[in-house]
């Protein structure tokens, strides 16, 4: 069950912190799943509790799609940073559990470590999935690091009070990088060798592009 209240939710982050699963690391080829929720278009500020939400979630192994699965669902809450669980959780939850084949591990648009507890939602949402998952977002919440070098596969380290939460990922030559997130059962070098295995020709993750695409099309664009 996901939690239901910000207090809640704050004991349920810290347990989690110091939770100790046994470590996971890919495999030769893994398959790599995704998963994304979209909202109205048009709409500003925090959003509310009962917001339409659109989730999908995509499972890719090298260029081939296995599976796919939509959802539409409500936020639970509004958006309040460090709490993205109370909005987003529960129809995350519901879209990766409609795939037809379970993931090796999960890309999950959320941070992990880089959290005020330790335990964002990309780290829950692995817990309650029993799936290794990896944070990927456009941006870290607290962590800070300087840029990596502008070649494919460059890195520099993201640290939060000198622990080292996640990395700058360049993915493609003269973009943005990617903020590589450790998540559940997955440590910041796992996480970094799952997105750039997951990566073609795009910045963004295969499967991410895909997911987004599934939820922005049953939203209606």
């Amino acid at each position: 069950m996901w939690p239901r209240s910000a207090d809640e939710l704050v004991r349920v982050q810290r347990a989690l912190a110091s939770a100790a699963p046994p470590p996971w690391r890919p495999g030769e080829r893994p398959a790599v799943g995704a998963c994304v929720v979209t909202f109205p278009r048009g709409r500003t500020g925090p959003g509310a509790a009962g917001d339409p939400a659109w989730a999908a979630a995509t499972l890719v192994r090298g260029r081939r799609v296995l599976a796919d699965a939509v959802v539409r669902g409500e936020a639970a809450a509004p958006y309040v940073p460090g709490l993205l669980a109370l909005r987003e959780g529960p129809v995350l939850e519901a879209a990766v559990r409609g795939l037809s084949v379970a993931p090796d591990v999960l890309l999950v648009d959320a941070t992990g470590r880089d959290h005020p507890r330790r335990a964002g939602l990309a780290l829950q949402l692995g817990s309650i999935l029993a799936l290794p998952t990896v944070g990927v977002t456009h941006r870290p919440l607290l962590a800070d690091g300087p840029w990596p070098d502008d070649a494919r596969a460059a890195r520099s380290p993201l640290l939060l009070d000198e622990e080292h939460v996640g990395a700058w990922l360049r993915t493609r030559p003269g973009t943005r990088p990617l903020a590589v997130h450790a998540g559940w059962r997955t440590d910041v070098d796992a996480a970094v060798e799952v997105v750039l295995a997951a990566t073609g020709r795009h910045r963004t993750p295969e499967p991410f592009r895909q997911a987004r695409r599934l939820a922005r099309s049953a939203r209606g664009a």
